[in-house]
Formats: C-alpha cells, structure tokens, sequence
C-alpha cells in the first residue's frame, strides 16, 4: 500500500504506543510497549489501568516498579524424607492412637430403652457404626488417616459404651 493512502485517511489509522501495566493475551505481557489504537486505549485500556501512555514519566515508573517488585528466584533444594523422618510421623499417629478417645454421637432406639427391665441392660443404638463409620471420625477428630483394613472390629457397634478398636 501507498503511504500516501494512510496520510489522506487522517488520524484514523494512527497508532498509540502504550506500555502494559498486566498481562494481557493477545497484546503481550507486563512492561512490553505495543501500538494500540487510540479508542482502545481511551476506551478499554485506560480505564482499567492496564496500560499507560509510552511517556518518558510512565517508562521510569514502569521501570523502577519492575525492580522492586521483581520476583527474586530462588533456588528449590528437594529434601527426601528418610526412614527416620517417616518413623518419627508414624510415632505421633500412633501415640495419638493409643492416648486418644473417639466421640460418636447417635441416636438411641427409644423404644427398647423404654422397655428395658432394668439399668444395668445395654442402650441399644438406632443404626449400628460402622468401620468406615469409624475410619472418617479418626481422621477427623484425631488427624489420623488409617485404612479400614487395619481397623479390628468383628461386628459393627450396636450399644452405647466404651470399646477397644
């Protein structure tokens, strides 16, 4: 094309150059200078601040914020656990196992209760728990995760009491 086309146009086909203050898809990224046009700009990136005009006060500003607020890598060192580390974590667990007691709220079966002859007869719950019942409230009351099969219990609970699981 003729660059005298473009100069009779005017003004419609100028370009403003603009520094970005974020990241934006299809312009670029923080701190580059693009040619945008200028109802663009005043329109939809002005607004937003996501660019500012390419002056020479702006590019200092841009510039200084970049190297204060640069993000200064830093240097990951991969630490692997030993069997020490891991013996030390199963430790706590099963501390917390052995001293730690297990609360489970349900309903009782109001019915047999009131038919009970005596005090000393069991309270019977209205739904038995469960191992998995169980499983989730270890790892919920005391931080504990196990797996069921590791969890001893031959039927499920149907009493109120205490129980060694």
């Amino acid at each position: 094309m003729q660059p005298l086309f473009y100069a009779c146009q005017g003004i419609r086909y100028r370009k403003l150059d603009v520094i970005l203050t974020t990241s934006i898809e299809k312009l670029g990224k923080v701190g580059e200078t693009v040619k945008v046009a200028p109802g663009y700009f005043r329109n939809h990136l002005m607004p937003k601040l996501l660019t500012v005009p390419n002056i020479d006060k702006f590019a200092y500003l841009i510039k200084e914020q970049r190297k204060i607020y640069q993000p200064k890598e830093e240097e990951v060192q991969v630490v692997t656990k030993n069997m020490e580390d891991k013996s030390k974590v199963y430790e706590k667990a099963a501390y917390r196992l052995l001293n730690g007691r297990l609360v489970l709220r349900r309903s009782i079966n109001v019915e047999k209760f009131r038919a009970q002859s005596t005090k000393d007869d069991p309270i019977e719950l209205r739904s038995p728990v469960t191992k998995d019942e169980i499983v989730a409230e270890v790892g919920r009351q005391l931080c504990v995760q196990i797996d069921p099969e590791n969890l001893h219990l031959p039927t499920p609970l149907e009493t109120f009491g205490l129980f060694d699981v």
